[in-house]
């Protein structure tokens, strides 16, 4: 893993407070816990995503609504079934084991070169018969 992706998987913009600027339905405690589980499923996500050539970032998380944005880089940009990793598996799992997630946002950086990107991934793992 490079610097410049671990710079970018730890800077994450988090949202405070409640509705409307009203006083935060969550203690600071329990903030720090989320978003500390939230980081550690990212990280224990990102090695299936890299093993093609791709990456998996925490953009932003508002721990109080349940809002998580995250974003497939590299060879994800020219995949075909990224819409499908996204949906499929990223926000499945983090449904399934951080009950406080309410959705998932999640797009493709698509400022990387398609040639320079698909040349990144290894493909999928088709089993032998």
């Amino acid at each position: 893993m490079d610097q410049q992706t671990n710079e970018t998987a730890t800077d994450v913009t988090i949202a405070e407070g409640g509705k409307d600027g009203a006083a935060p339905a969550i203690s600071t405690e329990e903030r720090a816990e989320r978003l500390g589980k939230l980081q550690a499923l990212i990280e224990l996500m990102r090695p299936a995503v890299q093993a093609d050539g791709g990456d998996l970032v925490l953009v932003a998380a508002d721990v109080e609504t349940g809002v998580v944005e995250v974003q497939l880089q590299g060879a994800c940009s020219s995949c075909a079934i990224s819409s499908s990793t996204l949906q499929g598996g990223v926000e499945r799992i983090l449904h399934d084991r951080l009950p406080w997630v309410s959705e998932v946002l999640g797009g493709v950086d698509e400022t990387a070169d398609p040639f320079e990107s698909s040349a990144m991934g290894r493909g999928g793992y088709v089993p032998a018969y």
